[in-house]
């Protein structure tokens, strides 16, 4: 199991918790230090079922100086995330073809 984390992020923290008090080794991706490759963020997106677009954390202040009310592509939308890893919704969590955004944190429950 893997999660992509960021340790300032309660919902983050809390997923975290749930997997390891669940006994489940886990690798944790501190995904703003370790940004992931386009195709890891592709293959992220095809296990999570949803388009670049959705996962996007459109509250963020960079979403809404830069990008917010923009035209892009999904591929474009996967490039702006890789230049700005804030921008990627946390935590996301993936075991073997599946993955779960802990948003909230309980749905991870469903890869344990």
């Amino acid at each position: 199991m893997k999660i992509y984390h960021n340790p300032r992020c309660t919902k983050s923290r809390e997923t975290l918790a749930l997997i390891k008090n669940a006994g489940v080794d886990v690798e944790v991706v501190e995904y703003l230090k370790e940004v992931p490759t386009r195709e890891e963020l592709k293959l992220i997106l095809s296990k999570l079922h949803i388009q670049p677009s959705q996962l996007l954390r459109k509250g963020e202040a960079v979403y809404k100086e830069k990008f917010k009310n923009s035209n892009f592509t999904e591929d474009e939308w996967i490039t702006i995330m890789l230049e700005n890893p804030k921008l990627i919704e946390r935590p996301i969590v993936v075991k073997g073809n599946k993955a779960v955004l802990g948003r909230p944190p309980e749905n991870v429950l469903e890869l344990l």
